[in-house]
């Protein structure tokens, strides 16, 4: 059974308080890390992005539409010009002249129809474009949270890492002046239980929270005052001290 004068176990409760220190900041970080307002955005992100790269396609298909609609309303054009100086010329039989007057008519028809496509398709791209920068904005009003969010994330990320190593620091100073079988077995029930040491008061555990029953109490009370004991629930070391012991002092008033 392990043993430790009965003021070498109380420094275990020091030694506790810092384990419980940087558990504490363990989870600070843990909590920071895992922030929903990151993940939140994140999806948010995935969605608008989604959404963004379909406005860039549908706008980029509108521009190729509209070229094959700008290139069909030269062909004609082109061809209109040439029939009309044909006409000018005067040269030619006349009726082929008044079958080339015809196929003006007919060619006019037919540019004006295109040219009515190519404005439909060119107001329908200025939408799509007027669309893809607002989900552009969108985008980037997300990228500027997150960015916002991640840098107050970091800093306080920066903080809790430089106070662990403070408290590493004054951990290690302080456990290297302690009994070293009673460190030793107070590290293994540190890792175990995840609780090292707490105190025995007025027989409750504070490891546990629990009142201990009375066979638990008198064993505790029959040992050693340099024996280190248990708490039968947590499994944690029991800090004893004479004025600790007994019944829990009465509330005033």
């Amino acid at each position: 059974m392990a043993k430790a004068a009965p003021a070498e176990q109380l420094k275990l409760l020091e030694l506790q308080g810092l384990d419980a220190k940087l558990k504490s900041l363990s989870n600070r970080r843990r909590s920071l890390e895992s922030d929903s307002r990151i993940t939140d955005l994140e999806a948010a992100l995935s969605v608008a992005n989604g959404e963004l790269g379909a406005a860039k396609v549908a706008v980029h298909d509108a521009e190729l539409e509209l070229k094959r609609s700008e290139a069909d309303v030269e062909q004609v054009a082109s061809r209109i010009e040439r029939d009309e100086a044909r006409l000018n010329s005067g040269t030619g039989l006349s009726k082929d002249l008044v079958a080339l007057q015809r196929d003006l008519v007919s060619l006019n028809k037919r540019r004006s129809d295109l040219e009515d496509v190519e404005l439909e398709v060119l107001e329908r791209l200025d939408s799509l474009r007027a669309r893809q920068a607002a989900q552009q904005q969108i985008v980037d009003d997300i990228q500027g949270s997150f960015g916002s969010i991640r840098a107050e994330l970091d800093e306080q990320l920066a903080e809790i890492a430089a106070e662990a190593t403070v408290v590493r620091g004054q951990r290690a100073e302080f456990a290297a002046g302690l009994d070293a079988g009673m460190l030793a077995v107070y590290e293994k029930t540190l890792a175990k239980r995840g609780v090292g040491a707490a105190r025995l008061f007025h027989g409750t555990s504070e490891g546990s929270g629990m009142h201990l029953s009375p066979g638990d109490l008198a064993e505790i009370q029959a040992a050693a005052e340099d024996e280190i004991v248990f708490c039968p629930d947590s499994g944690c070391i029991l800090v004893r001290s004479a004025e600790w012991a007994g019944p829990a002092p009465s509330p005033a008033g």
